[in-house]
């Protein structure tokens, strides 16, 4: 039985676990038909006897008769009376490919690692974080709740069906701005006090391909870019992977600390001062009026870029918002990131820039490697949505129900921690900076706080000499998961103060 080549085969190549779901014969046939497509058992090979098969395989008698007929069903083997099983092949268009330098039963197993060396990079590694508990907090993400998703469906599907949906994926060139491009421009022209034309601006999946875009053109490796002292994780991962020198500027009550770039990196060539002008993240510290006209000169003098990145612009809950530094921008100096649609669906979040003709132009050139296609029926969508005023109509009634799950946060976090804690309410945005009086493990509270059904990521902690403090997400909570997620934080924090 052991002389026969093909036992041989059999014997490297088969394996099975009788513990799967998945019958044996039904795993033994799978790893045959592998064997066939990848030449070790070839057109006319005579395979052993059911007897013989369920000797070599330690399986019963019937379970051999199962594979066989198995692999007859699906065109694989030719069962003749009196004679044998040979192998046959169905007809095929896929090549046979022999992993000859692999062991046998290694060739249906795809490897874990790769045989060629490549750059890995440890400052993308994901942050995300697995948790089984049932209550989490965020940075301050809208709510899935709220968007209207059957509204949502109907949108699409009228989009879908729109007959200059089929000219514009069969365009070889744009002769001209895209219906999107001109609406969008004009929507923040009308909201956000710019004077841009649809070649100021280009879309993108997201702020964060933004930013990886803006990055690529304008960093080299080792340029001097500026942030805020606590700053945004991911943005900052964004800048140290396009070769940056990352430095933190002070934020005080007025927001990023400009007389402190006077003073300390003036005499360094500056590439860029990242900032969140709105709102600092993760701070929510809005800068004054005053330091936005003095980073707008500096930049000028000492012809520097400013990244501006709105990211939360629509969600303003007393007065106006403030308009960008880049709509007061008259030397081009500004490159803006933003988002729409942050009331709709997630999948229909978009992101754009703002910034001078000849960057946007160059920016265009690289998003044709990145996502020359782009989702036309999304534009399609937006530019609908903007043209009718639902964008504006849904962004106010979300701005209602955040505003009021901001206020009753406020209450419970006064209600539970009285005086252990300290925050100043955001005039707008879906996060509020809790510092803590007493210095406690931010860390220990996160274990603490998942023991009770509690989610805390690392993402939201901020803990140094200076800092003790968690940008605490509310957009996500109705009123009742506020109050249990506030009373478990309450009772986690007791229980570091215990140890």
């Amino acid at each position: 039985m052991t002389s026969s080549p093909v036992n041989e085969v059999l014997k490297q190549l088969i394996t099975f676990d009788r513990t799967l779901v998945q019958p044996v014969y039904i795993q033994v046939a799978q790893q045959l038909i592998n064997a066939i497509q990848r030449g070790y058992l070839v057109k006319g090979s005579k395979l052993p006897g059911t007897r013989v098969l369920s000797e070599l395989l330690e399986v019963h008698r019937k379970t051999a008769v199962a594979i066989y007929e198995e692999l007859a069903s699906q065109g694989w083997v030719e069962i003749i009376a009196n004679k044998g099983t040979f192998v046959i092949e169905p007809e095929q268009t896929e090549a046979k490919i022999k992993a000859t330098s692999h062991h046998i039963d290694q060739a249906y197993k795809y490897p874990k690692a790769a045989g060629f060396p490549f750059q890995q990079s440890f400052l993308l590694a994901s942050t995300a974080e697995e948790t089984k508990a049932k209550y989490a907090i965020n940075d301050g993400k809208p709510d899935l709740r709220l968007h209207p998703i059957h509204q949502f469906s109907r949108w699409y599907s009228a989009a879908m069906k729109r007959k200059p949906l089929i000219n514009k994926w069969n365009r070889t060139s744009a002769s001209r701005p895209s219906v999107f491009k001109t609406q969008l421009s004009n929507y923040l022209n009308a909201t956000r006090g710019f004077h841009i034309s649809p070649n100021n601006i280009i879309s993108t999946r997201s702020t964060e391909m933004s930013l990886y875009m803006v990055s690529q053109l304008l960093i080299k490796q080792n340029d001097l870019v500026l942030v805020g002292q606590l700053s945004n994780y991911a943005s900052n991962m964004i800048f140290q992977e396009a070769g940056a020198t990352i430095r933190t500027i002070p934020v005080d009550e007025d927001g990023l600390n400009v007389e402190y770039i006077k003073k300390h990196f003036l005499k360094k060539r500056i590439r860029c001062v990242y900032i969140c002008a709105n709102r600092d993240y993760p701070t929510t510290i809005t800068l004054s009026a005053e330091r936005r006209l003095q980073l707008l000169q500096l930049a000028k003098s000492y012809g520097f870029a400013i990244i501006e990145d709105d990211y939360d612009y629509d969600f303003q809950f007393e007065g106006s918002p403030m308009l960008p530094m880049a709509s007061a921008d008259a030397n081009g100096m500004v490159i803006y990131l933003g988002k729409l649609g942050q009331s709709l669906f997630p999948s229909f979040h978009t992101g754009f820039v703002v910034a001078p003709e000849n960057f946007i132009s160059e920016a265009e050139n690289y998003l044709q490697l990145l996502d020359k296609q782009g989702d036309l029926i999304q534009e399609q969508m937006l530019s609908e949505l903007i043209s009718e005023g639902e964008i504006d109509r849904l962004k106010k009634k979300s701005i209602i129900i955040y505003k009021q799950r901001r206020d009753t946060l406020g209450w419970f976090l006064k209600y539970y921690f009285g005086d252990q804690l300290t925050w100043e309410m955001p005039s707008g945005g879906l996060a509020i900076w809790l510092q803590f009086v007493n210095t406690i493990s931010l860390v220990k509270l996160a274990e603490e706080a998942e023991k009770i059904d509690l989610f805390l990521p690392k993402t939201i902690l901020y803990q140094d000499k200076n800092t003790c403090a968690i940008r605490f997400g509310f957009g996500h909570l109705n009123e009742d998961e506020m109050e249990i997620v506030i009373n478990k934080l309450k009772r986690a924090y007791d229980e570091v103060l215990k140890s």
